[in-house]
């Protein structure tokens, strides 16, 4: 069982985006208080050592406890990530191995995409009830439904959806690990992708969707609501598209500003917005890594 006292959070994370960890982090932190232990599990990919002692140096070791996993370790033996033809980094699908991340008597844990701030107490999300779904999640509100044209479900007739089969964001999962782990639904999900890879525009999202379409819960949308929003009070700001620290960044300057305000309670309190150059850079680089992999 999950201690009742602690809270397993998992988040995946580059060099690139550890700027963003640490706002995020800061901003859990600052709004948490029920009194529960943070357990923060890090899918690291290339993190410095010295940007790690920054992330530790940011935060309240009396709240966090902070755990750093390179990615190769948590990928099961045997198991091979889809090879899809977009520009997402192969770290998207690492959000699949959660149950093998966290400690064995987790029953619950929670994942957020690490261009996030917390506005609310983590806690309220956390304990809410799963029912018997095996996550909970918010719709995603640019695509809704399976037969959105710009980046759903393309072939659900094929797949005998509905076309209003309700679409969800995978930037936040609460999750029934144990449930997770028993139905084997990582490998599911992999295979999913593999036989549809031409229909996958959001390939992890597709997979997931799909394989648990009309069995997950759908949270209020307060607690992933996108930056090219509006809301006065949303509970968790996702910095979709282009992050709060490019130069370029042309959503909501509230939200924006938010950012900062937890980014200067870190070790990143003097960062500079960056240009977008360093953006699409980082892009090539995640094709290229593709590429490499099919040759």
């Amino acid at each position: 069982m999950t201690s009742p006292n602690v809270i397993p959070i998992v988040v995946v994370t580059d060099e690139h985006y550890v700027i963003m960890l640490a706002a995020l982090l800061k901003s859990i932190e600052v709004n948490h208080k029920t009194g529960e232990k943070i357990a923060v599990y890090v899918i690291a990919d290339g993190v410095k050592q010295k940007s790690q002692r920054r992330i530790k140096a940011s935060v309240d070791a009396a709240m966090f406890t902070i755990n750093w996993i390179k990615m190769e370790n948590t990928i099961p033996a045997g198991v091979k990530l889809p090879l899809d033809h977009t520009s997402y980094p192969v770290t998207i699908y690492l959000r699949l191995f959660i149950p093998y991340i966290v400690p064995k008597e987790t029953t619950k844990a929670l994942f957020l995409d690490v261009d996030m701030i917390v506005l609310d107490d983590v806690s309220k999300l956390y304990n809410q009830d799963l029912g018997d779904n095996i996550i909970g999640a918010v719709q995603d509100p640019r695509l809704l439904t399976f037969d959105n044209a710009w980046g759903g479900i393309m072939n659900y007739k094929e797949l005998g959806f509905a076309a209003d089969t309700k679409y969800f964001n995978t930037g936040l999962l609460l999750i029934n690990t144990q449930k997770w782990a028993e139905q084997n639904l990582a490998q599911k999900v992999i295979d999913c992708i593999n036989a549809n890879i031409k229909h996958a525009n959001y390939p992890d999202q597709y997979g997931y969707n799909v394989v648990l379409a009309n069995q997950w819960l759908e949270l209020d949308t307060r607690w992933n609501y996108f930056s090219s929003g509006n809301l006065e009070t949303p509970f968790i700001i996702h910095f979709i598209s282009r992050k709060p620290f490019y130069t370029t960044y042309e959503y909501n300057p509230k939200y924006k500003s938010l950012f900062y305000q937890y980014l200067k309670l870190t070790e990143w309190r003097n960062a500079k917005p960056i240009g977008e150059l360093n953006r699409y850079l980082k892009k090539l680089k995640n094709i290229w890594i593709k590429i490499k992999k099919k040759v």
